[in-house]
């Protein structure tokens, strides 16, 4: 049992902070920059971490045992996507925190939230869009519940070999990429300094985010009706529950299962997002080199339909848009150009043929691969981010004015 006295002690902790006394026993150690393999940038990644919190773990762990951390599902940086690669940070990051003696990691649930002393977050990100195979920067940071400050944050730069960026099913599926203020926020809080606060927009939305990693499990998984539940229950709670990845989830387990009706209401919900926050990126995958929409009835099957809710919702909330076409990291940067710009007035005449209004309210233009965010030029599931149409959302004043 624990004596007063040492109740009163830990409850003067809690008011002070623990994140100070973390700050003053352990310096944040300088990240280095030189490229290591995989395993041994991982390792030296987490062990920074630990030494950052020996001194205090230790005895926190003398008087109250281990402290529990949840870890919400690292990701690519840039992309916000879950990949085989940033499934195999999580996996070697957890293999190694379970050899520590004051660390134990516990199941990412709601339950849990309330019970944890911290949260972990990591993500990888490529340092050079430009470079397919050039290095990649693990970011670890260790966040703690109570106060939500980050206690530790570490850095190793990893060589690309070997490693697999293939997106897990869920994210190969998307329609709209899922990087949106609360994954952008899950990333800067991965690389956060200690003592500063995480992320207050993706702190305030953390208590869901259980419920979507089940249900992306579940999609992976290819359990659709049990997908849909959890995207549905995380959805339930509209203020923190409208998130890119929940909408994609309805939209995408609904397909699956059949429920055309409800598919396209939940396109709708993506699209009304997307118009909301003035952009809304869509993957319409191309035939190589041409404007023709992908040829396999599986993929591009579900384009009119998203076309017609991108028509009816901009049409509707009166809006002008610039249609920008992008390409992979794949020829020469004038047949890109050219190709992007081809492809952005095939959408735009796509969406006049369902709305006329569009026609003086929308603008094309092509960026070629210079705004890629995979980079790979793999031209497959790895790069279909960069194979996007974006709809931004501008003046029509301005638009009118520049015509």
């Amino acid at each position: 049992m624990m004596t007063t006295t040492l109740a009163r002690w830990l409850q003067a902790m809690s008011s002070f902070g623990l994140v100070a006394l973390l700050a003053a026993c352990a310096a944040q150690p300088p990240a280095s920059k030189t490229e290591l393999p995989f395993d041994q940038a991982v390792a030296q990644a987490t062990d920074g971490l630990m030494v950052q919190t020996q001194k205090m773990q230790s005895l926190l762990t003398r008087m109250s045992g281990k402290s529990g951390v949840v870890l919400d599902p690292m990701i690519d940086a840039g992309s916000g996507q879950q990949t085989a690669a940033t499934q195999l940070l999580q996996d070697r990051v957890t293999e190694r925190l379970a050899t520590q003696d004051s660390i134990q990691v516990v199941p990412f649930q709601r339950a849990n939230l309330d019970k944890a002393r911290y949260l972990l977050t990591g993500t990888m990100t490529r340092l050079q869009v430009d470079q397919p195979r050039g290095p990649m920067e693990i970011n670890l940071a260790l966040t703690e519940l109570a106060s939500g400050k980050v206690i530790a944050q570490s850095s190793a730069i990893t060589r690309d070999e070997g490693l697999d960026h293939t997106p897990l099913l869920y994210y190969r599926d998307t329609p709209v990429p899922t990087k949106d203020r609360v994954v952008d926020g899950y990333v800067r809080t991965s690389a956060t300094a200690p003592g500063q606060k995480a992320d207050a927009y993706y702190l305030e939305r953390l208590a869901v985010a259980p419920l979507i990693k089940d249900a992306t499990s579940a999609y992976n998984a290819e359990r659709y009706q049990d997908a849909l539940a959890g995207y549905n229950a995380a959805a339930g709670d509209s203020a923190v529950g409208e998130q890119l990845r929940v909408l994609n989830g309805i939209y995408l387990s609904s397909a699956k299962l059949g429920k055309t009706t409800e598919a396209e209401q939940a396109f709708g919900k993506l699209v009304a997002y997307g118009i909301a926050n003035q952009q809304l990126g869509v993957k319409f995958l191309f035939n190589p080199n041409s404007t023709g929409f992908w040829s396999e009835q599986k993929i591009s099957g579900p384009y009119p339909m998203w076309l017609r809710e991108i028509a009816k919702a901009s049409a509707g909330a009166k809006v002008c848009m610039d249609i920008i076409g992008h390409t992979s990291h794949t020829g020469s940067v004038a047949y890109n150009d050219t190709l992007s710009l081809q492809r952005a007035k095939f959408i735009q005449q796509r969406l006049v043929g369902e709305a006329s209004v569009l026609g003086t309210r929308t603008a094309p233009s092509g960026k070629g691969f210079r705004e890629n965010i995979i980079g790979s030029g793999t031209d497959d599931s790895v790069d279909a981010l960069d194979r996007r149409v974006e709809f931004k959302i501008v003046d029509c004043g301005v638009m009118q004015a520049a015509r």
